[in-house]
């Protein structure tokens, strides 16, 4: 098991990051499993995950079938399948993965179904959480938890299960900046408001320790604001930089903070500064009918007319450019832009906007771009796109697979009638025959320990020619050279048999090694005869097989297809839905803001209609005093 809980290991531990990664653990022994890895290394998660499934479905990767049940729980854990990826996790753990492993892949299972808002599936898995998981996660199972808390709104739950943190760990300043929200949310607001203070204040060696710092003040001051703690508000504001993302919050804050101390005066400052800031953004919007009104209170009401005109003209065109986006969103632009503008090869949980597309006030966008629930719908959006192209490049596959099989069936019925003449006219039986006597008369000149069965036809040659001049030799008369040619063929005779007696077992040895090559070859004869006997039967039916599963397919693509678009445009609908609801919300803001102003304008004017009516009536008073 071991290959199993080093692969698991590896795949969960990496979920953390922004993107999947996974080790091969060992040498790739399947070729199959080996072109998995390769398109998951390139970013291609559909691929291998479609590549890896067909690849099972053939036993392709039997050398690595526990890791690659674990890979492609994690391919379908980035694409949000986190029921299925479950399933598969918990099939694995139970084959045998260290306490460790196991505990591991329960917190990233827990990590993406809270992220994907499943939250009663996460706490689930955050119960299955034992004691063994790795140290650097445990403060990230905490904030986990705690989030999960404060999701259901069970912020005293959230505060305690934060309160388990050790403070000093530089790690620990999320958890702590998340414990002061908890207890000022719990009505502790002594305990939480200590916490987010000491935050608050704690020296931050980069950016985003600075962020988190300048958050921490501003919820210390909305919360003394909201306690009726102005002078106190202010302190925790006038800690926020500038320069910094809660800068404009902050700025309006320290104006009410300011107005509810009776310092107008005071307010104007902050307020005059965030004015001149984008008027994209909620706290300016708001700053525009809080300038007039300080002026109001200073008793500058020629100031705070014109400074509710302005408001009112601003909030007026700041209301069109909204409706030129709104419309711009209603035709697609936007969607189709964003998709264009940040391509990507294929799907992937991680693909994120990257670049914005040319828009009419494209800063409307951020505050859209923002929502989680709107990034979540593009990305489905365009996996429907993609999953759209897929299958109708898959459509158009199949014409050209129905073209294949026909050249098959053609080229199978053409050589077939060739092959067969060619395997009569080689004719496997008679050579084992030829086979079988050869083997026997090998055998029995071996029994017999006979030189003269395996002597070569030079040998034999010989043989007949020494046993013909003897034989001549034996009826010649006898005389003096007739009995020297006797003796020399008498020697002729003997040096033969000396040279077959020699030259026996080496020819034994050759003959056996040739009739066992012989033996091979005529074995791979008759399993290929067998072969294109079996090939005879069965390839008929393997096309029909293939025509068949060509024409099953095709209906339901035909259906998928339609259906996909379908789904895409409706997808389509409800990306654009978000997008036109958050900014019809920034139009009724404006709205009120806009309402507020001109009823405070009024006011103005009603109140300078009556003083001027006081001045009327005050003056012919007078005149009426000094006549006799």
């Amino acid at each position: 098991m071991r290959p199993l809980v080093a692969a698991l290991g590896t795949v969960l531990t990496l979920f953390c990051a922004t993107s999947l990664q996974a080790e091969p653990s060992g040498e790739i022994k399947d070729p199959h499993y080996g072109d998995v890895l390769f398109q998951y290394f390139q970013d291609h998660y559909f691929s291998a995950a479609t590549t890896l499934m067909v690849s099972q479905h053939f036993d392709r990767v039997a050398h690595h079938s526990e890791e690659a049940e674990v890979l492609r729980g994690g391919i379908l854990l980035s694409y949000g399948l986190h029921r299925e990826a479950g399933d598969i996790f918990t099939r694995l753990i139970a084959l045998g993965a260290t306490p460790t492993t196991r505990d591991r892949a329960w917190y990233f299972l827990a990590k993406i179904r809270y992220q994907r808002g499943y939250l009663n599936e996460a706490q689930d898995a955050m119960a299955q959480i034992g004691t063994a998981l790795a140290p650097e996660l445990k403060d990230d199972r905490i904030l986990l938890q705690a989030n999960l808390q404060m999701a259901r709104g069970d912020y005293s739950g959230a505060a305690n299960t934060l309160s388990a943190v050790d403070s000093k760990a530089p790690s620990a300043r999320y958890l702590r900046f998340n414990l002061g929200v908890a207890l000022i949310k719990a009505g502790q607001s002594e305990r939480g408001t200590a916490v987010l203070d000491e935050l608050g204040r704690a020296p931050a060696e980069d950016e985003e320790y600075r962020g988190l710092r300048d958050r921490a003040n501003l919820a210390l001051g909305f919360a003394a604001m909201a306690n009726n703690e102005p002078k106190a508000a202010r302190n925790y504001l006038e800690r926020v930089r500038l320069k910094s993302l809660q800068a404009n919050k902050a700025l309006l804050g320290l104006g009410w903070a300011a107005a509810s101390m009776k310092e107008p005066g005071l307010a104007l400052v902050p307020w005059m500064e965030l004015t001149g800031r984008d008027v994209q953004d909620s706290a300016m919007l708001e700053a525009h009918i809080a300038v007039p009104y300080a002026y109001a209170e200073l008793g500058a009401y020629g100031q705070s007319a014109q400074g509710y005109e302005l408001a009112v003209a601003t909030f007026s065109r700041e209301n069109t450019a909204l409706n030129e986006s709104i419309a711009a969103i209603n035709t697609g632009k936007l969607v189709e832009a964003l998709v264009d503008s940040n391509p990507g090869q294929e799907m992937g949980w991680f693909w994120g906007v990257r670049e914005l597309p040319d828009m009419p006030h494209a800063a409307h966008l951020s505050h859209v771009l923002a929502q989680h629930e709107f990034q979540e719908a593009l990305k489905n959006y365009r996996d429907l796109i993609f999953l759209t192209k897929n299958l109708q490049e898959w459509r158009e596959k199949l014409s050209v697979f129905d073209d294949m099989l026909a050249n098959r069936r053609k080229a199978f019925a053409e050589r077939l009638p060739v092959v067969r003449a060619r395997a009569s006219e080689i004719g496997i039986a008679p050579l084992r025959q030829r086979f079988d006597t050869a083997t026997n008369m090998v055998a029995a000149g071996a029994n017999a320990v006979d030189g003269v069965a395996f002597a070569d036809a030079k040998q034999l040659d010989l043989m007949a020619r020494v046993a013909n001049v003897q034989t001549l030799l034996q009826t010649a008369p006898d005389s003096a050279e007739i009995a020297t040619a006797r003796e020399r063929a008498r020697l002729a005779s003997g040096a033969l048999t000396w040279q077959l007696a020699q030259d026996y077992p080496a020819r034994v040895w050759q003959s056996k090694q040739q009739l066992q090559s012989i033996s091979d070859e005529l074995a791979t004869a008759q399993r290929l005869d067998a072969a294109l006997a079996q090939a005879q039967r069965d390839e008929p039916a393997r096309f029909e097989i293939f025509d068949k599963r060509i024409a099953a397919i095709s209906p339901v693509l035909d259906a998928m297809v339609p259906r996909l678009a379908a789904l895409t445009r409706t997808q389509k609908q409800a990306v654009q839905g978000i997008a036109v609801a958050e900014l019809t919300r920034q139009q009724e803001r404006l709205g009120t803001y806009s309402t507020q102003a001109r009823f405070a304008l009024a006011q103005l004017y009603d109140r300078g209609t009556d003083r001027a009516t006081d001045r009327a009536a005050s003056a012919k008073e007078a005149d009426h005093a000094k006549q006799p």
